[in-house]
């Protein structure tokens, strides 16, 4: 199995390496993992691409490559230019330092990689590690994705549904914020949504008086439904979430026909 890697937090993230040893367990001794990841961390960018500009491309070491751009942009330039000839069976998005539940898939440069991937009819999994407060604590805040990673992904890849639909269907698999053994289990969920979950902006100024906004976000992942990813992930599951990049509101389509 040929697998290429991408991310949001770099090329240097330590949540890269947490991908390689995934990626080195799930293609095998006689299989190929690839690294293109992007030369700065992209975190936010959702599934932007670098349409107006040009990406520098830097070959760090044998199939490790630097990307200025975006997780789409790595994974475009993979598919079109490092790997055009040898195409990846898979690709990891991750292991993100941070969960992408509920409205975070929205804006995650993780979630972007994998779907930009689904939409060349690749195979994709974007995964993320629950961090908060305790993974700032612990020496190996990724030791939950390290110790149950690989069997969520095998399990994926031989019996998982990966193209019902035009666009693709990729996954999302958000590693819960305990340690290994208290894990609870692994649940297929839907992206949740949090009450009051979304950015918001607070103004603070500078030594020298100039004003800046940065942003803030607040998880309350309890609000989050029974069943969704983000109330899952907070009570200690492995949640597993499938995705297409298709927005079309399917369900409100009927009455759209009658008004038109």
């Amino acid at each position: 199995m040929r697998i290429l890697i991408t991310n949001d937090d770099g090329i240097s993230a330590p949540g890269l390496k947490v991908a390689e040893a995934i990626a080195n367990d799930l293609a095998g001794p006689d299989g190929e993992v690839w690294v293109v990841a992007p030369a700065f961390e992209q975190s936010g960018v959702s599934h932007c691409i670098s349409y107006v500009r040009p990406m520098r491309l830097e070959q760090l070491a044998d199939r490790r490559y630097a990307v200025e751009g975006s997780p789409a942009d790595c994974v475009l330039a993979a598919l079109h230019e490092i790997m055009a000839d040898t195409p990846p069976d898979l690709v990891l998005s991750g292991v993100n330092k941070g969960h992408n539940v509920a409205e975070d898939t929205l804006y995650s440069g993780t979630i972007g990689g994998a779907m930009e991937a689904a939409m060349h009819g690749v195979k994709s999994i974007a995964m993320s590690q629950y961090y908060g407060i305790r993974g700032t604590e612990l020496p190996d805040a990724f030791e939950v994705a390290e110790a149950h990673g690989t069997a969520t992904c095998r399990r994926l890849l031989e019996a998982a549904t990966w193209q019902s639909h035009t666009y693709g269907v990729f996954y999302n698999i958000n590693f819960p914020n305990i340690a290994p053994d208290a894990v609870r289990g692994t649940k297929a969920t839907r992206q949740g949504h949090r009450a009051n979950a979304t950015f918001r902006v607070e103004q603070q100024r500078s030594p020298n008086g100039r004003s800046y906004l940065w942003l803030a976000h607040a998880a309350h992942n309890a609000s989050a439904e029974t069943g969704s990813d983000a109330r899952e992930a907070s009570e200690g599951w492995i949640t597993v979430t499938p995705l297409q990049a298709d927005l079309t509101a399917e369900k409100i389509l009927p009455d759209m026909e009658k008004l038109f």
